[in-house]
């Protein structure tokens, strides 16, 4: 199935989506056993692994649809949007929607994904410029 490039800040905003529900039920189901965050080792990790995760996610959306580097700037922007603005009520409504860790943690969750979105929008504005091959 070829991709039409008009589509990528639909397909953008659906892998967004797609990650964040992924992440939160992640957490919501076993935050407890992996986001310590009186643990400093674990937090580290955790911040590091984002660096990759989301790098490869955010170009490969990018690399799927041959994307200008405007173009890559804007699939990140829209990459974030779902996550960004569901993530208000997540951090407003931490103790209900993660019963599962402690409510102190909302501070290093909210940090930690401050930081996830920042990678993805970084790896829109810092992509190399691509060659046109038409």
């Amino acid at each position: 199935m070829k991709t039409s490039k008009e589509n990528y800040l639909l397909i953008s905003f659906i892998v967004g989506f797609l990650v964040w529900l992924s992440a939160t039920v992640l957490f919501r189901v076993a935050g407890q056993y992996f986001f310590i965050a009186d643990n400093v080792l674990v937090m580290v990790v955790l911040y590091i692994i984002l660096i990759p995760a989301l790098g490869f996610i955010s170009t490969s959306v990018f690399n799927k649809f041959k994307l200008s580097n405007l173009e890559s700037i804007k699939s990140a922007a829209i990459m974030v949007l779902p996550g960004m603005l569901l993530d208000t009520l997540c951090i407003q409504f931490f103790e209900k929607l993660f019963p599962n860790m402690p409510e102190i943690y909302s501070k290093t969750f909210a940090s930690w994904l401050m930081f996830a979105y920042s990678i993805v929008l970084i790896s829109g504005l810092l992509r190399k410029k691509q060659e046109n091959k038409n």
